[in-house]
């Protein structure tokens, strides 16, 4: 069986990050996928994204990945792409929208927010269609049109953690490594199943009879010690960020 760690919007904190990379090693997991969110809010932008590039075998782009690579007006992101340097950036600019591929005979999407941009934020609670959504053809403006309605879904942007069936398909949220907005953990999930192929599209197939899971996983970190970490940095909105990782509820940096 294969086994795939998924995180996502680590978002400076390098603290949560490594914890979060010993908890895999512990567990022998080599594959990483990252959906985006790399950098902003937190005070170590640049060494949460070099790590990710050394240990992350695809990674996604986020909202903030694309605001600070194209130096959105703003102390919070111009603080950020400074510290970063061009050819960090250029990464960033780089960085695809979406991942696909199968699993245990499924056909999977991976995305940041949604399949209609970076930008479009969709929460568990909002209705059906918005939510299977989700599944629709990503736009020709954004990258090649896909040919086949994926089986399961997996995004960050919103950093709460879940999971649903609607309507067959499986859509689910990977929360937050260093910025989680539900509990005061960093989290990941695991996806496990057989035959991995990141070549999905063509004839579709039937389902294998190979066992597909999908684990969740909470992480705690040293909090305290990210704290010290953002209070020495001297990056802009601190006071935010520290409220958020102490109590995991959003107190109005923008995601």
């Amino acid at each position: 069986m294969e086994r795939i760690a998924i995180v996502s919007d680590i978002h400076g904190n390098m603290t949560a990050w490594t914890a979060v990379l010993a908890d895999m090693r512990h567990r022998g997991i080599t594959r990483i996928f990252c959906l985006g969110d790399l950098v902003g809010k937190g005070p170590n932008p640049e060494a949460c994204l070099d790590s990710v590039r050394a240990n992350c075998e695809v990674v996604v782009r986020g909202n903030w990945d694309e605001l600070v690579a194209k130096r959105q007006e703003g102390l919070h992101f111009e603080w950020h792409a400074d510290r970063l340097g061009q050819e960090r950036l250029s990464y960033l600019s780089s960085l695809p929208f979406s991942c696909h591929f199968r699993l245990s005979g499924r056909s999977i999407r991976l995305v940041h927010a949604s399949a209609v941009s970076v930008y479009h934020r969709v929460q568990p609670w909002d209705s059906i269609e918005e939510r299977l959504g989700m599944f629709a053809p990503i736009a020709a403006s954004i990258e090649e049109l896909e040919q086949e309605v994926p089986d399961v879904v997996g995004y960050g942007d919103v950093h709460n953690v879940y999971l649903q069936h609607i309507s067959g398909k499986v859509l689910f949220n990977v929360g937050s490594v260093g910025n989680p907005l539900d509990i005061p953990e960093a989290s990941y999930c695991i996806l496990e199943g057989a035959d991995l192929t990141m070549e999905p599209f063509g004839e579709k197939t039937s389902p294998s009879d190979a066992a597909f899971n999908i684990q969740f996983i909470r992480v705690p970190y040293r909090i305290e010690e990210e704290v010290q970490i953002a209070l020495n940095s001297g990056a802009p909105d601190m006071d935010l960020y520290i409220n958020e990782i102490r109590t995991g509820v959003y107190r109005g940096i923008k995601k």
